[in-house]
């Protein structure tokens, strides 16, 4: 089977698996990737993600990673919410997560259909090798996406597709496999800068470059210790992550809801009440989200991140749930509650 037609049958078998975007590259990075990777390294704007410098190498060539590697099979999964992701921003007894993390954990449901599909490649093709990659691996798949023609990085660095608007998780298919290659995306932002003037802490310095360290979602989730205070009142009641630029793009108007059951949203994690979650001890924390993303953080810094929302909620009815946890044995979370409390009290 040549080239194009192994394509084809590749697509057709991930779209039948439920993927809903599939596209092919090289594996190989371009220039202005791997560029923009560098320029983003030098500046120190991934904070204290130590891993993305350590094997930045990996990351800025695919074929360091995998040498075998010939060709990338970009994969794209749906998970386009059926109401306004920001809705609860206003709501200051409630917390809001990300849409990504109010269910079960997409890297589990991607990377599970990642093995199905590079199962059946290897039975199909025999002697190909295959390697398979969710967000955990030191892989640029955006970039690889842009170039394998699913969508296109904005100007928030996040992927865009026409189809789906921002929703879209990633996933990749490495293999030995000579395939031909999709059509690049081209960039279609235009003049149109609303994910840059929509972030609550003006992360972006400029088009296309993020500062991770006055991200939301990077201080939520990878951040470790007290969050900056100069940054905890933009913050809001955002407790896991942001979802603010993504849901201000246009192209959203051409994005539809999901239809894969384990990206329906818990009613628990739905605008949870901030009380109730400021009290989880360990156990009660590892219980509520288990199989969610948001476990790996552990209750030390989702109590932290939920503080600050506390703190940020101008609603005195919190103000004691605020000192209850001012010796709180991490000091983080104690110092965090002693900062809501001063807030509250006006």
């Amino acid at each position: 089977m040549g080239g194009a037609e192994a394509r084809d049958a590749i697509r057709a078998r991930a779209l039948a698996l439920g993927f809903d975007a599939v596209g092919f590259a090289r594996a190989a990075l371009a220039a202005e990737a791997r560029e923009r990777l560098g320029a983003f390294l030098a500046a120190g704007h991934h904070g204290s993600m130590g891993w993305m410098e350590a094997r930045a190498d990996q990351r800025a060539d695919p074929k360091a990673l995998w040498p075998e590697a010939v060709s990338v099979i970009s994969l794209g999964l749906n998970y386009g919410p059926d109401r306004d992701p920001m809705e609860s921003l206003g709501w200051r007894d409630r917390g809001t997560i990300s849409v990504y993390a109010r269910n079960r954990d997409y890297h589990d449901l991607v990377k599970g259909r990642l093995k199905q599909l590079g199962g059946w490649i290897a039975g199909r093709f025999k002697g190909s090798g295959i390697k398979v990659f969710v967000d955990t691996a030191p892989v640029m798949e955006k970039p690889l996406a842009q170039q394998a023609g699913i969508g296109w990085q904005g100007k928030h660095t996040n992927l865009v597709s026409r189809d789906f608007g921002s929703w879209l998780f990633l996933g990749e298919v490495f293999t030995t496999l000579d395939l031909v290659p999709d059509e690049a995306e081209r960039d279609h932002c235009g003049r149109c800068d609303a994910c840059l003037r929509a972030c609550p802490t003006e992360a972006f310095p400029a088009p296309y470059r993020l500062d991770a360290r006055r991200c939301i979602s990077y201080l939520t989730i990878e951040h470790h210790g007290p969050i900056p205070a100069e940054l905890r009142a933009r913050m809001g009641n955002r407790i896991y992550g942001c979802d603010d630029c993504l849901a201000v793009c246009p192209w959203n108007k051409f994005a539809r809801a999901h239809e894969e059951p384990a990206f329906a949203p818990r009613a628990a994690l739905t605008a949870p009440r901030l009380a109730e979650l400021a009290a989880l001890d360990d156990a009660g924390f590892r219980a509520l989200f288990s199989a969610s993303p948001i476990k790996r953080i552990g209750r030390n810094r989702f109590v932290r991140n939920v503080l600050v929302a506390i703190g940020n909620s101008g609603d005195p009815a919190l103000r004691a749930t605020a000192q209850g946890l001012c010796d709180d044995a991490d000091e983080s979370v104690a110092e965090c509650a002693r900062w809501a409390s001063e807030r509250l009290l006006g």
